[in-house]
């Protein structure tokens, strides 16, 4: 078992936290593939799959029975659980979708301040590990196992420096691509109104659930990835907010 005692040798031991230039470097990459149409198509299945699994977990802390996740090629995803149509616990689950990557983000920045970079890509690897147990369709199957494939590789056989760029990249990714989702959602509850049709976001659905106007829970939901973006920021470069 010394495999094993090496391995969480090397997780629990801090390395040297990267320095401002190199965390804005990596927030420049990641950038990148928010902005280029081809590359935000490719990485936003990332932020679906962690998307969903937001909605899985919190459906089954609230104690809903989780059905299936499906991850589709238009980087959409749904997730289906069974449990009570309405109240606290499905208001919960519904809400959990937007803010999960954000949340995601928010604590690798935390275990990269503190220099737990590997700590952080094998996190990662346990969720997606855990989503993969829950894909129902195969779009969604071949999306998570390429997933998981680059997080094996980078994690067991990448050398340390890209061990930690890549967990950079992937931390400001997801405080990035958080809110960028809630603005996407937006833009297609507009383009669904003026086409005459009913918006199914999770705005909506919200929305619904509590009586109140959709758009009242875009602007929550809004405020709460770009608080998370500014916390993860300010630990990344070294700031403090508290």
């Amino acid at each position: 078992m010394d495999w094993l005692h090496d391995a969480w040798t090397t997780i629990t031991t801090p390395n040297p936290v990267p320095t401002t230039p190199a965390m804005l470097l990596t927030a420049g990459v990641a950038v990148v593939l928010l902005v280029v149409p081809w590359l935000w198509h490719l990485s936003r299945h990332g932020l679906t799959i962690v998307h969903e699994a937001g909605h899985a977990g919190v459906a089954l802390l609230v104690g809903r029975q989780v059905a299936g996740i499906r991850v589709h090629a238009d980087t959409s995803g749904l997730t289906l659980s069974r449990g009570r149509p309405r109240g606290p616990g499905m208001v919960a689950t519904a809400f959990a979708g937007y803010p999960a990557p954000a949340v995601v983000g928010v604590g690798a920045a935390w275990l990269l301040a503190r220099g737990y970079d590997v700590a952080l890509l094998w996190s990662l690897l346990v969720l997606v590990v855990l989503v993969l147990a829950a894909i129902r369709n195969w779009y969604g199957l071949w999306a998570v196992l390429v997933a998981l494939a680059v997080l094996v590789a980078v994690t067991l056989w990448a050398p340390p420096v890209w061990q930690t760029a890549f967990a950079c990249v992937v931390t400001w990714f997801f405080l990035f691509g958080a809110p960028r989702a809630v603005v996407e959602m937006q833009a297609q509850r507009r383009d669904a109104r003026r086409a005459g049709r009913r918006s199914t976001s999770d705005a909506d659905l919200l929305g619904g659930l509590t009586h109140t106007p959709g758009g009242l829970w875009v602007a929550i939901l809004g405020l709460v990835t770009v608080g998370a973006l500014a916390l993860g920021a300010a630990w990344l470069v070294g700031l403090s907010l508290l």
